[in-house]
């Protein structure tokens, strides 16, 4: 049996698509559709990694020989994955990852890039989802993205995560334009401790204009918790007339 045709034969024996093999041995998917058409083959280095997935000797590999008991050649019958009557067969997958690329693309960026698995697998799409995921809406573990959502986020107008940065934050620790969370440091920000250049609403909060338990700043009202929601609002009202209406709610929640 031809190398091209036995190394097809071991990743369909084992359920894997060309994008995975491709994965796990550090080539591009390409690379291994040239390997299985015959129109090259692998460098030494990627032959020895083959044969170590496998679990295969670099010679059986190259034959396109089966080993048997001992490390000796057996009948090159690897594409022949029907077991036998009465016979389990079980395949076990090497690497913990799954990835789907959608074919649609805009601007030669996918649509959808889903990449996930043990070690730094990074996605790229419109929608990203990822170990480190970047796009337009992207959730990860470490993201970054118009619409951002991780443990660790970075979003353009929009940030949710365990440590969120944005024009928009959410997170135990926020930063941004409108940061909302525990530790809240912005232009206008609302928290358990809050810091602000504008507006700050928190149980501690730090600004020019401040509003909490405890409050620090050009124009301070502490001891919020005492205070109706009325009261906070016109006092918000009275020292900072340009704040946004809804964005006045939004912050006095922190409070109530």
């Amino acid at each position: 049996m031809e190398f091209s045709e036995h190394l097809v034969c071991l990743r369909r024996a084992r359920g894997w698509s060309q994008e995975q093999l491709a994965d796990y041995v550090g080539v591009s998917r390409q690379a291994v559709s040239k390997w299985e058409s015959g129109r090259s083959t692998p460098d030494l280095d990627k032959l020895l990694a083959l044969s170590g997935l496998f679990g295969i000797s670099l010679d059986a590999l190259v034959r396109g020989e089966e080993e048997g008991p001992g490390g000796a050649s057996a009948a090159p019958d690897a594409c022949d994955t029907q077991p036998a009557q009465g016979e389990r067969v079980v395949y076990v997958v090497q690497d913990d990852h799954w990835e789907y690329r959608s074919k649609r693309t805009l601007f030669g960026v996918p649509l959808v890039h889903i990449n996930c698995g043990r070690g730094l697998r990074v996605a790229r799409g419109i929608v990203a989802v990822g170990n480190f995921s970047l796009g337009l809406v992207s959730v990860g573990c470490f993201s970054a993205g118009l619409f951002s959502f991780g443990a660790i986020s970075l979003g353009l107008l929009l940030s949710l995560g365990g440590v969120a940065a944005g024009c928009l934050a959410f997170g135990g620790v926020a930063v941004g334009v409108v940061a909302l969370g525990a530790c809240a440091v912005g232009v206008y920000a609302a928290g358990a401790a809050a810091a602000a250049s504008s507006v700050a609403v928190g149980a501690a909060a730090s600004a020019p204009v401040a509003v909490g338990v405890e409050a620090r700043g050009l124009h301070a009202l502490s001891g919020a918790d005492q205070l109706t929601r009325a009261e906070v609002r016109a006092f918000l009202a009275q020292w900072a007339p340009g704040l946004w209406k809804p964005l006045r709610d939004l912050l006095t929640l922190f409070l109530f």
